[in-house]
């Protein structure tokens, strides 16, 4: 069925001379009280006007990004047997979730000035303009912010994952984790060949809360004071179940 699809549109764009064609398994994500997480499947064609040239494979790139945000970064010192904070940095602008895959290692993928132009690596997709002046290892933060988000599947780097067949069809998936911010997730496909983009294409995912999920979401940021109230009687009323099963197994 995918093939398929694929040729459909192959014949039926604009032919440019290597160009990209995407499909996605979904182009939603609904967040639910049961919401685990999602896979994500994205499969592609490359058009051409002319045959394959000569030189080296062609190379394929799949990001997607969540939401931006600028986070604060803290690093926590041993003062006196009590850690505590001792510096912070505010990073101006992070992507909630990131994503990369490529059909081989990135760095034989894509050059650094290519790189540097559309903000692929996971580096790259972070923005910090500046740190304050006494900090003089700014980058130390960045790299833990990456380390502790790629701990917990928010950044992911999967190179050699976007299997290319012919260098004409590709395809690759990418697991979206439970913690999702709700957003345009931004898709964007490369084509690189010698480190070179020579094609991209962008598109994204809708990540919504529905539902239950939607439903508390709201109220918690329209009516404080009925969700505090509710999460308190649902606390009393969980604490009082506990205490009279507990009650009835001594009896």
């Amino acid at each position: 069925m995918i093939r398929i699809l694929l040729a459909f549109i192959f014949l039926t764009a604009p032919l440019h001379a290597e160009e990209v064609v995407l499909g996605l398994s979904k182009d939603r994500v609904d967040i639910t009280t049961s919401f685990n997480g999602s896979e994500i499947l994205l499969f592609g064609a490359i058009k051409r006007e002319e045959a394959i040239p000569d030189g080296p494979p062609i190379g394929v790139i799949v990001t997607i990004s969540g939401p931006l945000q600028p986070v604060t970064v803290r690093r926590k010192s041993n003062r006196f047997g009590i850690w505590v904070n001792t510096a912070a940095i505010e990073v101006d602008s992070a992507p909630a979730f990131y994503a990369v895959a490529s059909s081989a290692p990135l760095n034989e993928t894509l050059n650094d000035v290519e790189d540097l132009r559309h903000h692929i690596s996971i580096p790259r997709a972070i923005r910090s303009v500046g740190a304050p002046d006494t900090i003089t290892d700014a980058e130390s933060f960045t790299e833990a912010l990456i380390r502790i988000r790629t701990a917990s599947g928010q950044y992911q780097l999967l190179e050699n994952q976007v299997a290319v067949d012919s260098q004409t069809l590709f395809r690759t998936s990418v697991q979206l984790p439970s913690a999702l911010v709700e957003g345009d997730y931004t898709t964007r496909i490369f084509l690189t060949r010698d480190g070179k983009v020579i094609s991209q294409l962008e598109t994204s995912i809708d990540v919504d809360k529905v539902g239950l999920e939607r439903w508390l979401f709201d109220l918690s940021r329209e009516n404080a004071v009925l969700y505090g109230l509710m999460s308190l009687a649902i606390a009393i009323f969980a604490g009082w179940s506990a205490s009279a099963v507990f009650s009835l197994i001594r009896q």
